[in-house]
């Protein structure tokens, strides 16, 4: 037990305030950090005159250096502690945000990229541990809304980038201003966090003599899969949305190039939406419920876009997914938190990397049904993962 849980140390409610605050402005700052590279890609392309496929590859070093250092993130926040780790790796991804700026040659950037997404691999592991462990001070919900405040980080570092691209502001003083921002609000920030150990209420695996060790095993990595299927399945339908509903739009029903980018923009901003209000709900009615609900608005809203084609119905269906999926991957986070016998980060560590590979397979499957077939075709996809949600989502942690 820590001092700030302890009955004779600082009011328990002012500690989980802080704390809350200082988590939260350390997910604004995973979601600016590289959100802010992004609008800049065509002026890195011309800076180093690479082709589109250079730069495509360049970019995919990022998730590869997700995916390998994924599997060691929780390993790393169980020896340091959730607070130490997600403040060193973001002042981390801020350093290596200027490197980004800097790079001279493809191979510079790939190697940036690559740290960058090792980087933001952990920061997601140690913030989310570290979250979790305020929402059991508060006894309630609060991880969506945290989740939220990383997307409006995202939106802020974007528009920051399209500013700064528009100004034609160079790369490396556009990278070290935001940088040097973003470091200073993460160092502020790492003061209230919480200290000591990342300790969890023991989590009953089954009772002595019930089920043999190997049956156990079984469980577990049932319950890592089903979990890494949610994240993966709900982040499937952000990114359909983020790839291919502007295509959609402007190929398949003809929008303007104005049009082509609202279907996109209305799916985050429901999602941060959905996750501003989702703790309510979630600790009301839990988890399941709420995710339950969520996939079979995201599926019937999309499947009758398709099957009913229009710009309009098009973008309201995918403002409908995006507050469909808000609360999923909170959810699919808090029950890896919750799996028995693993240390606080281990199992967000392990269902996050079957999240991750399962988002490097999604794009390449819409890709190709869409080359066979039609984009509107791929898109079935979509209603096809909100129907797998209904299934998995009674996998979730049922405590609210």
């Amino acid at each position: 037990m820590t001092s700030l849980e302890h009955p004779g140390g600082p009011h328990p409610a002012a500690a989980a305030r802080r704390a809350r605050a200082a988590v939260a402005a350390l997910f604004f700052t995973n979601g600016a950090v590289f959100a802010s590279v992004v609008p800049r890609y065509p002026d890195v392309k011309e800076q180093l005159d690479l082709s589109n496929a250079a730069l495509g590859a360049a970019v995919s070093a990022f998730w590869l250096g997700a995916l390998l250092v994924g599997f060691g993130g929780g390993l790393v926040v169980k020896r340091w502690g959730s607070g130490r780790v997600a403040t060193a790796v973001t002042l981390g991804a801020c350093a290596n945000l200027v490197v980004v700026g800097l790079a001279g040659s493809w191979w510079s950037l790939a190697a940036a990229l690559f740290v960058a997404g090792s980087l933001d691999t952990v920061a997601d592991i140690a913030e989310n541990a570290h979250a979790l462990r305020v929402e059991r001070l508060y006894r309630r919900s609060i991880l969506n809304s945290l989740h939220a405040v990383w997307s409006i980080g995202a939106v802020t570092g974007g528009v920051i980038g399209s500013a700064a691209a528009g100004g034609d502001v160079p790369l490396p003083v556009h990278f070290a201003i935001v940088a040097g921002v973003l470091a200073l609000l993460a160092s502020a920030a790492s003061r209230f966090l919480l200290a000591g150990a990342d300790d969890r209420p023991a989590v009953p695996v089954v009772r002595p003599g019930r089920a043999p060790a190997v049956a156990r095993r079984w469980r577990l990595g049932a319950g890592i899969l089903a979990l890494g299927g949610v994240a993966t399945l709900a982040q499937g339908i952000e990114d359909s949305g983020a790839t291919w509903s502007g295509v959609y739009l402007r190929e398949g029903l003809g929008a303007a190039p104005a049009v082509g980018g609202l279907a996109f923009a209305a799916l985050q901003t429901m999602q941060t939406l959905g996750r501003l209000v989702g703790d309510r709900l979630v600790t009301r009615w839990g988890d399941p419920r709420v995710a339950g609900a969520g996939a079979a608005l995201a599926g019937v809203a999309v499947g009758a876009a398709l099957a009913f084609p229009s710009p309009v119905g098009t973008i309201a269906a995918f403002g409908a997914a995006g507050l469909g999926i808000a609360t999923m991957i909170p959810a699919a986070m808090r029950g890896a938190d919750a799996l028995p016998g693993l240390s606080a980060g281990v199992g967000l560590s392990l269902v996050g990397s079957v999240s991750r590979i399962g988002s490097l397979l999604a794009p390449p499957m819409i890709g190709a049904l869409a080359d066979a077939y039609s984009v509107r075709t791929g898109l079935l996809v979509v209603p096809v993962a909100a129907l797998l949600l209904v299934v998995l989502s009674r996998t979730l942690d049922r405590r609210p």
